[in-house]
């Protein structure tokens, strides 16, 4: 059983920096991502990030924030800098098993206030 541990949620202001970590069980996973989703909106890709360090961003965050991982500690990182309001949401860590399956995290609150 996989286990993805989320932590470094919180409340800050706008223009300010939050990282997120997840630390996950098991196996070195080929692709660790984030998602989020906002209040009455669907869960949306915000970054992943392959075993061999290749990122993809949605085009909201990109210049913003930087995904990271280090596999010795089968951890992915989200630095997130200047933030804004519209980033609020619960961030969710995945890591996908196949084209329509993944484990999820428990997910991080993430509140940015004006």
């Amino acid at each position: 059983q996989v286990q993805l541990v989320e932590s470094g949620g919180g409340l800050v202001q706008a223009g300010g920096s939050l990282r997120l970590s997840c630390a996950a069980s098991g196996s070195i996973f080929a692709i660790m991502g984030w998602y989020r989703q906002a209040p009455g909106k669907q869960r949306e890709l915000v970054a992943t990030i392959t075993n061999g360090g290749r990122t993809n961003y949605a085009d909201s965050v990109k210049g913003r924030f930087t995904i990271s991982r280090d596999n010795a500690k089968n951890t992915v990182y989200l630095f997130m800098n200047s933030l804004k309001p519209e980033d609020t949401a619960v961030y969710y860590c995945t890591v996908p098993t196949s084209s329509t399956t993944a484990y999820w995290g428990q997910g991080t609150q993430v509140t940015v206030s004006s």
